[in-house]
């Protein structure tokens, strides 16, 4: 499917949403400090009421909502995967908790939209460059080793 201006336009509407200063903050903490490896260590580091649970779900619920769009098939995937690589990296960390998550909540769909589109980022990358996904990982692992270090 050939994206539309209309696509480009949502792109920067979601691009100016995630200038929104509190969001700013969120996506900020969340690259340089989540670091939990399951559901019980998250909830022990950023315990319900929290500012860094807060954080969490803010950053976690922006990427669902965006990732909603091209579920729903009002934004061309293509187009979103070539300016949204951070959206991969708040997936890749989300990953080993997201299972915990949709059972203490009790909802399996749980951001699913997020899951699904992370995914075929990965398929999308991959087709470019067999290797790019592992690379990929292997940086975003060595920034959650930096950010364990800190903590």
């Amino acid at each position: 499917m050939q994206a539309t201006y209309d696509d480009a336009n949502l792109i920067l509407k979601l691009y100016e949403i995630r200038r929104e200063e509190t969001l700013r903050q969120a996506r900020g903490w969340f690259a340089g400090n989540f670091n939990a490896t399951s559901t019980e260590e998250m909830m022990q580091k950023y315990p319900p009421g929290s500012h860094e649970n807060t954080y969490v779900r803010m950053v976690t619920s922006y990427w669902d909502m965006a990732a909603s769009f091209i579920t729903a098939g009002v934004l061309n995937q293509d187009l979103f995967f070539q300016s949204n690589r951070e959206m991969l990296l708040v997936w890749e960390r989300l990953r080993p908790v997201i299972g915990g998550m949709r059972e203490m909540y009790k909802d399996p769909n749980y951001c699913k939209n997020f899951e699904n589109v992370a995914n075929a980022f990965v398929k999308f990358m991959e087709a470019s460059g067999p290797e790019a996904h592992a690379a990929f990982q292997a940086r975003v692992k060595m920034l959650s080793a930096s950010a364990n270090a800190k903590s």
